[in-house]
């Protein structure tokens, strides 16, 4: 009994520490969703936990690429937040197919609501067009606590390395594919294609019924002439 006792209180202790260790990775502010396609414009939310008891949330800072800019960037208003979109020069122009960007959003900032203990909040952006010519763009993002403690989720991922303690929100960027290609024969073709194969046969079922019918019609004819002469002759 004694053993069995022990048994429990060690995994006990194993899962307390495992969900202790497991707690913060969760914690950590991210981007949802996590990939996006190159090329492309996308809808991301930057998903901002309240990782204090003693304090709330009130500011978050997401600082925006200057090396990959986003030619259009629009938010998503949150309800009791304000928000404030910053444009900057860019340290060196970037040629796009919209033209040369100089300027571009460099900074958003949320301020004025509050996420409380055991919270999380979300703050969508829109945004693109995404660039080609990189696997990942990250998102160095600020979190400010009502207690004055500030945050700083600014440390990229390597490559193949262990997670940093303050990770940025990073979006993967993944190769854009051509789309399906229409199927060389469909497998319900229009009616407009389908005619040309079924109506020859249609027609021609029809004229053999109208000849067919035509030479009954004069078949019956010919037997009441042959039969109104035969009563003729009998009578004279």
């Amino acid at each position: 009994m004694s053993i069995l006792r022990r048994a429990a209180t060690v995994l006990a202790a194993t899962t307390a520490l495992t969900a202790g260790l497991a707690l913060p990775a969760l914690a950590h502010v991210t981007i949802n969703p996590g990939t996006a396609v190159q090329g492309s414009f996308t809808k991301v939310a930057f998903r901002v936990p309240n990782e204090r008891d003693d304090a709330s949330t009130v500011k978050i800072e997401v600082s925006f690429p200057v090396d990959h800019p986003l030619a259009f960037v629009s938010v998503k208003p949150v309800p009791g937040w304000s928000v404030k979109v910053t444009e900057g020069k860019l340290p060196k122009p970037v040629t796009t197919e919209f033209g040369e960007l100089t300027e571009a959003v460099t900074k958003v900032v949320w301020s004025g609501g509050k996420i409380g203990q055991g919270e999380f909040q979300e703050f969508e952006v829109s945004m693109g067009k995404l660039p080609t010519g990189v696997d990942q763009l990250a998102f160095p993002t600020k979190q400010t606590y009502s207690g004055g403690e500030v945050v700083d989720w600014a440390e990229v991922p390597k490559e193949g390395g262990a997670e940093p303690e303050h990770p940025a929100p990073v979006l993967k960027l993944t190769a854009a594919t051509d789309a399906a290609a229409p199927a060389a024969t469909p497998a319900t073709a229009p009616a407009s294609a389908a005619a040309p194969t079924v109506a020859p046969a249609a027609a021609s079922s029809d004229g053999t019924a109208r000849l067919l019918g035509g030479a009954g019609l004069a078949v019956g004819v010919i037997g009441v002439v042959i039969a109104a002469l035969a009563l003729r002759r009998r009578s004279t």
